[in-house]
């Protein structure tokens, strides 16, 4: 018998029994659905999640001043490290692979537009900063070379912190006091979701060029250095790299991790790829159990329609039918309903995809437009294919026992069977 003689007598025994096949079908077609609803709604979850994390920027790290736990260059251990001028300047000239370094520095200035005044957290920054960081302006232009090189006295409001001093009028181009001195804002960020941060969130700042800090708060130290490494990759060597110039300038032991902070985000962003998958594999787990209830509908069907195809088996091997034979058929029976019972369950999943609304979680914090960061589900490629292949070792686990003891029967007894 040929696989398409075999696929139509499948077809024929399902369709001499439709309401016993039809109600086994639809546990599997429910079982289909619930496996590919967990696995979208675990997708977008850690989507989300991580785009959350990831608004801090783009696989960087933050060094920050700390205290000596050895002793070393003569030093007891206990010595507070605090980052100076010039600290950065050192790191990026010693250390090519680093695309990027900036000076960070965290305060609270008084702002003043007209009458009111407003107290805004800010960040005094280098030019690199923005592309590390994902400062995307939405309004008017980001900082340019000349806007340091010759101290302009500019600023940059995040969208939260423009709202809060302008209540929605235009701010670019408007002239500010911040702490007393004029500044121009000339640009306002896209407003972005973002989880984790150093003085709240990007949203909620003002930035300024890190050189007016001279200006502001007669301050030239950083409090902070913000590097990024050419590859993710490269994100412990970089650290070490970044400790050990510095250590020779702050005469700590570079092996000293508590005398220089760290804040490594790519570390923090392979921890929310894990919990991402972790949590992906948790619900593909509840589906495929799910899946494997409609499973066992499958083999319970099997089961009696062997039984009551006893004879036929006889019949098919005192014709000289081979036990690979019987057990190739029945294994395809089962294999059929499963198939067919996977196609309804694929077109009801992704029908039901698109009827289950957007589900809040990052909207309503951030205020964003077209539910951008909330939870969607959508059944993507991957979350089909791995929906397929638990449903194909689902509908082969569960034909396989009727089949194998349909191939053993005794033919002299399964003729003799009323």
């Amino acid at each position: 018998m040929n696989l398409r003689e075999a696929i139509t007598q499948s077809l024929q025994s399902l369709n001499r029994n439709r309401t016993r096949s039809g109600l086994t079908m639809l546990g599997i077609v429910w079982g289909l659905v619930t496996v590919v609803l967990l696995l979208s709604y675990g997708r977008s979850v850690g989507e989300e999640v991580f785009r959350g994390f990831s608004g801090i920027g783009s696989n960087i790290i933050m060094a920050y001043g700390g205290q000596t736990s050895m002793q070393a260059g003569g030093q007891r251990s206990g010595q507070k490290i605090k980052l100076v001028d010039g600290d950065a300047e050192a790191v990026r000239d010693s250390l090519p692979f680093l695309t990027a370094v900036s000076r960070e520095s965290d305060d609270t200035f008084s702002i003043k537009y007209g009458p009111k005044v407003v107290a805004i957290q800010s960040k005094a920054i280098d030019l690199s900063y923005g592309r590390m960081r994902n400062l995307n302006v939405e309004q008017g232009r980001y900082f340019e070379p000349a806007d340091f090189a010759e101290h302009r006295q500019v600023i940059i409001f995040g969208p939260h912190a423009a709202q809060k001093l302008f209540n929605g009028y235009p701010p670019v181009g408007e002239v500010v006091q911040v702490e007393g001195q004029p500044f121009t804002v000339i640009g306002v960020l896209r407003n972005k979701i973002q989880d984790s941060s150093n003085n709240g969130p990007d949203n909620e700042n003002v930035f300024v060029p890190f050189d007016v800090m001279r200006t502001l708060r007669q301050q030239r130290d950083p409090g902070s250095i913000v590097f990024q490494p050419s590859t993710p990759s490269m994100h412990l060597q970089a650290i070490q790299a970044v400790r050990t110039v510095l250590a020779q300038r702050h005469h700590f032991d570079p092996r000293d991790e508590k005398a220089l902070n760290t804040w490594d985000t790519i570390e923090g962003a392979k921890d929310m790829m894990a919990f991402s998958l972790a949590l992906q594999v948790l619900l593909g787990i509840i589906g495929a159990m799910t899946l494997a209830v409609g499973g066992v509908g499958v083999m319970n069907i099997m089961l009696v329609s062997v039984t009551e195809r006893t004879r036929e088996i006889g019949v098919m091997k005192a014709l000289g039918a081979r036990r690979r034979d019987i057990l190739g058929q029945f294994l395809l029976e089962s294999f059929v309903l499963t198939f067919l019972a996977g196609i309804a369950g694929m077109i009801i999943a992704i029908i039901a995809t698109h009827l289950v609304p957007p589900m809040p979680l990052y909207s309503d914090i951030y205020k964003t437009a077209n539910h951008e960061g909330d939870i969607i589900l959508r059944a993507s490629g991957s979350t089909m294919i791995s929906s397929f292949l638990i449903l194909a070792l689902v509908g082969i686990v569960a034909g396989f026992l009727p089949a194998l003891r349909a191939a053993r029967m005794n033919p002299v007894e399964a003729l003799r069977h009323e």
